[in-house]
């Protein structure tokens, strides 16, 4: 009988203990197309100060009053033409791309998954993790450029949950990964291989990111140099001399000064200016979601089309196939060294 068995006492709670986890966390989504989900997910996601960083007395006001009242209507349409029977298209490749983790990794950890804006939320499944004994916890927001609207959110709400427990786990975070080899080569790779499947030879390649307001780079936030790395070192992987590859930003919101060159406007100024056949990626993107499936397939499509181009095709996410699960096995192996 060892010290430890000696001294516990014998109605002592049955603990587990000495396991690592991994908790993959995205952005969120609501829980289903319709105006009331929608609404309850835009007012968490629109209320985090990260996001609108205007003083709250400013901001609420607007938020529960025009916003709240007109947005969810029109959002819960658009999501409505991109949901699947497996629900959110974000929620599902998201999980999909946590077991296909888990598989990969097999007995060394266990890995979970959440979502920073609805469910599941972050401080339940890091509890989920903590009840089967994962002492040491991977939380890994799958960003590949750091945004402190984004990445560092997701901090927070970790630590917020952490400022809860007795018993905390040993916590380290994904870092951004927007340079790093693996995730380029998967990217050219996959990119590459669904251009040469494409019906048509595209002119130019649009890499398009999710806009920021401008005012985020004057104040210190890396993620517009992190976008544009990311592309130039997409582009140099691909090599494809006669290809066209630009950079642009999408999902403009309000009335501030956005990141530019905005997607939108670069679709329509490319078809008016003479380009037939055009392609879309979204390497900002770990998963395939609202922001790919409808603002660019669907609705970039038509811009571009109506503005007079011939030919469109949005590029799939990485999303679970093998080279992004390649990547992402060698990136989260990476940081769990000295634990595994």
């Amino acid at each position: 009988m060892t010290w430890t068995e000696q001294k516990v006492p014998r109605d002592h709670v049955p603990v587990e203990s000495g396991g690592i986890g991994v908790l993959l966390v995205n952005l969120g989504t609501p829980d289903a197309p319709d105006p009331p989900a929608v609404r309850r997910y835009l007012a968490e996601f629109l209320s985090d100060r990260r996001v609108v960083e205007l003083p709250r007395l400013l901001w609420q006001p607007i938020l529960r009053g025009a916003i709240l009242t007109t947005r969810p209507k029109q959002s819960a349409h658009a999501y409505r033409q991109v949901w699947t029977d497996a629900g959110s298209p974000l929620a599902a490749i998201t999980a999909e791309q946590a077991a296909g983790l888990q598989d990969r990794l097999g007995d060394a950890a266990q890995v979970r998954w959440a979502m920073r804006y609805g469910t599941p939320a972050i401080g339940d499944e890091l509890q989920a993790l903590m009840d089967a004994g994962c002492e040491r916890i991977l939380l890994a927001p799958l960003y590949p450029q750091y945004c402190a609207a984004t990445t560092a959110t997701v901090v927070d709400k970790a630590a917020d949950k952490l400022r809860t427990m007795r018993w905390q786990p040993s916590l380290r975070t994904l870092p951004p990964y927007h340079d790093d080899p693996h995730y380029i080569a998967a990217l050219a790779r996959d990119v590459g291989e669904q251009i040469d499947a494409l019906d048509f030879v595209p002119e130019v390649l649009l890499l398009s990111f999710h806009g920021m307001p401008e005012r985020t780079l004057r104040l210190g936030d890396p993620y517009h140099c992190h976008c544009r790395k990311t592309a130039r070192l997409v582009a140099e992987a691909l090599g494809r001399a006669n290809l066209r590859i630009e950079t642009t930003f999408q999902s403009r919101f309000g009335r501030a000064k956005w990141l530019e060159p905005a997607t939108d406007a670069v679709l329509e100024a490319e078809a008016k200016g003479g380009t037939q056949r055009l392609a879309i990626a979204a390497p900002g993107f770990s998963a395939d979601c609202l922001e790919t499936l409808e603002e660019l397939a669907i609705r970039g499509r038509e811009q571009f089309l109506e503005a007079g181009g011939k030919q469109f095709a949005t590029l799939a996410c990485l999303n679970a196939r093998a080279p992004g699960m390649a990547m992402l096995e060698t990136i989260v192996r990476r940081e769990l060294a000295g634990w595994i």
